[in-house]
């Protein structure tokens, strides 16, 4: 990528509290060196306290923000989050199969908010294995690794289980975050391709304000691929920006506030 920003193509929901979603994105594509395109799917209204509401945007507008950027400034690399529907989800996934098997593809399965709130109908969950089927990497946290695997994660070991599992159907990467597991020690784990695991511990974060964190950290491994870490590389990067992310949060909102993106310096 010498002379070269990594165009990073973001398809994903907006949220109105600045602090996950395309916001979140677009600020840690650009803290990391890379450019920022975006096609948004939703319209939410929320606030740390709670999303109030979710208005889609029609298919046909999501594709049309897809195709003009990519045929005029051309991409290195998706990070897909939240889907605003089944349709979309069922396009999107058209339009990826056009693409060059090069371009890699980070898809984070959101399903629910930091506040609880329900992101997704269960026909959109059901797009996700078309969708998986295309992905370089999953991004999954706990509660999403066990709706995706059926599986009872309630350890690490079990974690790796059923991070394998999903890694074996879907022929992708995985990077299962181990932060909904009980304990004050944090585990993630990443099983590449090729089936090598590599782990990451240390302890958890204390704060309230950890609104956007499986966000960052996708459009994190998203940047560093598109200019051309390894998947290890890239996810150690993007876990290192989320940390210190937390750690500068600047305390907005009276609940789930947004991270210190802007004030991360590497």
């Amino acid at each position: 990528m010498a002379g070269k920003m990594a165009r990073i193509l973001i398809i994903a929901g907006s949220d109105s509290g600045g602090g996950a979603g395309i916001q979140a994105d677009i600020k840690t594509v650009t803290m990391l060196g890379g450019h920022a395109m975006t096609a948004i799917t939703a319209l939410t209204a929320q606030n740390t306290l709670g999303v109030d509401g979710v208005m889609p945007v029609p298919p046909d507008f999501v594709m049309q923000q897809i195709e003009c950027v990519s045929r005029d400034i051309g991409l290195d690399a998706v990070k897909i989050g939240m889907l605003g529907g089944a349709e979309i989800a069922s396009r999107i996934f058209d339009w990826l199969m056009t693409l060059s098997p090069d371009v890699p593809v980070v898809f984070d399965p959101v399903m629910v908010s930091t506040s609880g709130a329900r992101l997704i109908d269960d026909a959109t969950l059901q797009m996700f294995d078309r969708l998986m089927s295309r992905a370089t990497i999953v991004t999954p946290n706990v509660p999403e690794l066990m709706a995706l695997t059926n599986a009872d994660i309630v350890s690490s070991y079990t974690l790796e289980r059923a991070a394998r599992q999903l890694s074996r159907q879907y022929r992708c990467a995985v990077l299962a975050k181990g932060g909904h597991l009980p304990g004050n020690k944090l585990s993630d784990l990443l099983i590449d391709r090729n089936g090598a695991a590599h782990r990451w511990e240390g302890d958890k974060i204390d704060t309230p304000h950890n609104h956007g964190t499986g966000c960052t950290l996708a459009s994190g491994v998203a940047t560093g691929i598109a200019q051309g870490m390894s998947m290890a590389d890239a996810t150690d990067r993007a876990r290192l920006f989320v940390r210190e992310a937390l750690l500068h949060a600047p305390g907005l909102g009276q609940g789930h506030g947004p991270m210190g993106h802007g004030l991360v310096r590497f």
